[in-house]
């Protein structure tokens, strides 16, 4: 499983990364970022939560 993050169209709410911290983080440029390659079976449930809550729906987790 993947996770992208369009960052041209985060908010940086910071929802992804409170909600599935094992996947997304919050870059020093300011948006959301995925710093993983794969998404760790652990953490599937929460970065599809991620993805379902994402307020501006620029989270695709496949």
């Amino acid at each position: 499983m993947k996770a992208v993050v369009d960052r041209d169209g985060c908010i940086e709410c910071g929802l992804c990364a409170s909600v599935c911290p094992e996947v997304f983080r919050m870059a020093d440029d300011g948006p959301a970022e995925v710093y993983v390659d794969e998404v760790p079976a652990e953490a599937e449930d929460s970065a599809v939560e991620a993805q379902e809550g994402c307020p501006v729906s620029v989270i695709t987790v496949e």
